[in-house]
C-alpha cells in the first residue's frame, strides 16, 4: 500500500522506518491535522479504512496511531459512533488535569473566582518556564477556585500575550479555561508537567482561603504543553489540604 514494498512491510511488522515505527509516523500525521485546526474539538474523523486510504498505510498502523492518541485524551471512542476529536469539556479531559479529590466524597469539578487580570513583563521563572524573550509580555490571572462553596486554592495562570491575542478583551474569563483556549485561539492543552511542594500560606493567601497565616498549603506548579509541545500556560496553584487529597493513578 506504501510506495515501495519495504514500507508496506513495515506497516504490519511495526519496524522503525525513518528511526520512527510506521504507527507513530502516522499519528504524527494525524497531530498535524489537530495542530492546524483540521480536526477542530467535537469532530467526528473519517473511518479507519477512509484514513488508511488516505494515508496510503495499513489500517492495523491507523489503529494503532488512534489508540495512543486515545490513550493520551486527545481522541475519544463512542461506542456504535465512532473515533470524535476531544472537546476540553469532557469531563475525564477535564480531571486528566485537575487531580485534587475530597477525603470523602465524589470527585467534581470547582467553581471559580477570577480576582485579577492584567497585562506585565515576565519574571525570570516565567521567562524560562515559558521560553520567552525579554521582549516578551506576559498575561496573569488570578482566580480563587471552590469546591461546594469552600475555597480550596488560589492559583494565578500566566500566559504568553504572542499566543493569545487580544485576551485582555474578555469580558468573562470562564471556569474552565481550556476550552476557552481550544475554541478562541485553537490552541489545545496535549499535556501537562506538575510538581508538589509544601509551602506555609502568606498572609494574602489566608485572608483569600480563610486560613491562618502560616497554615500548611499544597504548591502545584504546572507547565501545560499544546499539541506540538510548545508550552503554553504557567499556573502556581496554593491548595488547602485539610479535607482533599492530590490523588493519580500510576501505571
Amino acid at each position: 500500500m506504501e510506495k515501495n514494498n519495504q514500507v508496506a512491510d513495515g506497516a504490519e511488522s511495526g519496524e522503525a522506518i525513518g528511526f520512527k515505527p510506521l504507527y507513530a509516523q502516522v499519528r504524527e500525521r494525524l497531530m498535524r491535522r489537530l495542530v492546524e485546526g483540521a480536526w477542530p474539538p467535537g469532530m467526528l474523523l473519517p473511518s479507519e479504512m477512509e484514513l488508511a486510504r488516505q494515508l496510503n498505510v495499513s489500517q492495523g498502523t491507523v489503529r494503532k496511531a488512534l489508540d495512543s492518541m486515545t490513550a493520551d485524551n486527545l481522541l475519544l471512542r463512542r461506542q456504535g459512533r465512532g473515533t470524535y476529536v476531544a472537546e476540553p469539556e469532557e469531563s475525564r479531559i477535564l480531571f486528566q488535569f485537575f487531580r485534587l479529590s475530597p477525603d470523602e466524597g465524589t470527585a467534581s469539578f470547582p467553581d471559580s473566582q477570577v480576582l485579577s487580570t492584567g497585562s506585565a513583563k515576565p519574571t525570570a521563572t516565567e521567562l524560562k518556564a515559558l521560553q520567552l524573550t525579554d521582549s516578551d509580555d506576559v498575561i496573569r490571572i488570578e482566580r480563587i477556585r471552590s469546591l461546594s462553596g469552600q475555597p480550596i486554592l488560589i492559583e494565578t495562570i500566566t500566559l504568553p500575550s504572542n499566543r493569545f491575542p487580544d485576551f485582555d478583551h474578555l469580558s468573562i474569563i470562564p471556569n474552565n479555561v481550556y476550552r476557552l483556549y481550544s475554541e478562541r485561539w485553537g490552541i489545545t492543552i496535549g499535556s501537562a508537567e506538575e510538581r508538589l511542594k509544601a509551602i506555609s500560606a502568606s498572609a494574602r493567601d489566608a485572608t483569600k482561603l480563610g486560613c491562618d497565616k502560616g497554615e500548611p498549603l499544597l504548591l502545584i506548579s504546572r507547565v501545560a504543553r499544546d499539541l506540538e509541545n510548545r508550552p503554553v500556560e504557567l499556573r502556581w496553584s496554593r491548595c488547602i489540604s485539610r479535607d482533599i487529597h492530590y490523588a493519580v493513578n500510576l501505571r
